[in-house]
């Protein structure tokens, strides 16, 4: 283990950790989500509303340690709170002190509390995906800060900021950051557990293991039967043409992850631990250096990143890198991960973080049940070490759960999409891409859209990727390997590709889509028009990726080109593609060097609307302090 300061009591802590997040915010519901130190009693004071004492039904607390505590606020308001214009907001501790007093760097200017803005419709909104601490590019939600600090109106607030996937890398860990995490485990005394199919026997046994650190393949027993699994599971697999992804310093134990989260979003916990670094061979030292730069700037930012988490409501959802590289990619990779005890632990530990860090802020009433689950779960940690069967059940269960998707009663309304967990598997090809949503969840998304004039649909993954990049999946899936190149789209799947496409050209559904996603570490935007119909529907591919990850130029740019020549409008191999019968029409990034149309910089999207759902004004806001840029729509002759 690191070194640490001395172990606390509850009231040497801070007593908040992490937080306010702001989630899931309407006129007569506010939902939050807090870490403490302690389980804190908790006084909601709102602006124009009497002071709220937090009571069991509206701050259910749950203990991840002895010195950890997640709080999951969710207040029903007897008045409807106004729209459209800032509301101030405190959360007071026993001793009355607030925000100010125990978290100052949250707040703007001269303010002595947050606040937020209800907007009446989705005029504006803020997207991205793909933070990954140690990737050397500026974090993006700096973006979102500066924005918030430069607002000079309530109607300048955004309505919104929405996170479509890989908020945590739990697969892609730097060393620094993983010294940091076990360094807080021991901080917080964060709960261990009982490990089965591993070398080592629990939590502890893993943190002090020679492997622990950039050799976590080496933590599975040395037998033929585990070859598949330590190869496409903690191997890393290698990808050459889209990433170099690296698994030696997975996430394993539910501490882990959790330590995880509170060092993302969160300068406190990085104040209570001093990590050194560990016992390491010459070259992963040199690793360790570089990658130790790229964390203290990450760190660096956190306040400011925690101050815009605290003033706009974030919605998110999860995509493979939350939990696994990969996750779910085929029916053949779901055999071998959840077949092996080890494996499918590690996939449960992240699981049950996102529900209660991200998952559960989206949309509480989904929750009640696997949330009671939680609370049981963490109740069997009082020796400091969880129950196996209980942590087991509660994994099992939410691997059967289906209603991590939700829809927001917005104007116009947001769909986002569980596209990992509820998807079409190949029947007859084991090893080929799964679908990215089945037949059943693909007909519970056309009955949410029917008779919507305008809807955003919340896609992790492109529905309008690059075609060039698409066609070299396909090619690598057709060889059987699906998982060297993260073959993962929507048109890698016939019948998903082709359910998607119908839903776009049902006549019900809405007359203006606009499909935000992320996950592929460049921005795009594509206008998508069904050829000889003049009367719609008219379809928006809005790509914005990543907000701390980046595609390697001299490849995109490489891919960018021969896209642009192999599928100009005139080519005959989009006759070959699945999207044939519509029109895809790339907006060019005005920044851009003559014809590129993807953009390729850290940093967050935004996005103006019109009062019919439009989008009238596309940016990409750049984390490396260049200005804006538009996303230039260019003249669409019918």
């Amino acid at each position: 283990m690191s070194a640490t300061l001395p172990l606390p009591d509850d009231h040497s802590l801070p007593p908040v950790l992490a937080g306010p997040l702001l989630r899931r915010l309407e006129p007569s519901r506010l939902v939050m989500w807090l870490v403490g130190s302690r389980a804190l009693e908790l006084t909601l004071r709102l602006q124009g509303v009497a002071d709220i004492r937090l009571d069991d039904g509206q701050c259910t607390v749950i203990a991840v340690g002895t010195h950890a505590f997640v709080h999951l606020i969710d207040v029903a308001l007897d008045a409807v709170l106004p729209c459209d214009e800032r509301i101030a907001y405190d959360l007071l501790l026993e001793d009355g002190k607030g925000i100010a007093d125990w978290a100052p760097h949250l707040l703007y200017g001269e303010a002595d509390c947050p606040n937020f803005v209800l907007r009446s419709r989705i005029d504006q909104l803020l997207h991205g995906s793909c933070r990954k601490p140690h990737h050397p590019a500026t974090d993006g939600l700096l973006c979102v800060d500066n924005l918030l600090a430069q607002e000079h109106q309530a109607g300048d607030r955004p309505a919104l900021l929405m996170m479509s996937g890989d908020q945590v890398y739990a697969d892609d860990v730097a060393g620094p950051m993983l010294r940091a995490i076990h360094a807080l485990i021991e901080r917080l005394e964060l709960f261990g557990e009982h490990l089965e199919g591993a070398v080592v026997s629990d939590s502890a046994a893993l943190y002090g293991h020679a492997a622990c650190y950039y050799h976590r393949a080496d933590l599975l027993p040395a037998l033929k039967s585990n070859e598949t699994l330590r190869d496409r599971f903690f191997g890393g697999a290698r990808k050459p043409i889209f990433t170099s992804s690296s698994a030696d310093n997975h996430l394993v134990t539910f501490a882990e992850v959790m330590a995880m989260y509170l060092l993302v979003w969160s300068p406190t916990p990085w104040t209570l631990i001093t990590p050194k670094p560990p016992k390491l061979i010459k070259e992963r030292r040199e690793r360790y250096a570089l990658e130790q730069t790229r964390i203290d700037g990450f760190k660096a930012g956190l306040g400011n990143v925690a101050r815009a988490l605290a003033h706009v409501p974030t919605l998110m959802i999860f995509d493979d890198h939350d939990i696994t590289d990969d996750w779910n990619l085929s029916a053949q990779w779901e055999e071998t991960a959840y077949g092996h005890p080890f494996s499918r632990r590690i996939i449960g530990n992240a699981l049950i973080a996102y529900m209660l860090c991200q998952g559960w802020g989206n949309n509480p009433d989904a929750f009640v049940d696997v949330v009671a689950a939680a609370r049981a779960f963490s109740d069997t940690g009082h020796d400091r070490y969880l129950d196996s069967d209980v942590q087991d059940g509660l994994i099992d269960e939410l691997l059967r759960f289906q209603h991590w998707h939700y829809v927001l009663p917005t104007t116009p309304a947001m769909v986002v999409l569980d596209t990992r967990t509820r998807r079409w598997r190949s029947e007859m090809n084991l090893k080929q891409p799964s679908g990215l949503l089945d037949w059943e969840a693909l007909s519970e998304l056309q009955q949410e859209l029917l008779d919507h004039p305008s809807a955003i649909i919340v896609s992790p993954a492109p529905v309008f990727g690059v075609k060039l990049i698409e066609t070299v999946q396909r090619v690598f899936s057709w060889f059987g390997y699906p998982l060297l190149v993260d073959a993962e789209n929507w048109m890698a799947h016939r019948g998903a590709a082709q359910v998607i496409l119908n839903i776009f050209r049902h006549s019900r559904t809405p007359g203006n889509y606009v499909v935000l996603s992320g996950d592929v570490h460049y921005s795009f935007v594509y206008e998508v028009l069904i050829r000889h119909r003049k009367a719609g529907p008219h379809i928006w591919q809005i790509t914005s990726s990543g907000i701390k990850n980046e595609f390697p130029p001299s490849l995109l740019e490489w891919f960018d080109r021969l896209n642009r020549w192999l599928y100009s409008p005139r080519s005959p191999l989009n006759w070959l593609t699945k999207r044939r019968r519509m029109r895809i029409v790339p907006h060019v990034p005005e920044h851009a060097e003559a014809g590129e149309r993807l953009w390729n910089s850290a940093g967050i999207g935004q996005v103006f609307f019109n009062e019919k759902g439009q989008p009238q004004a596309i940016f990409q806001l750049n984390s490396n302090g260049a200005p804006k840029t538009r996303m230039v729509a260019p003249e669409i002759d019918e």
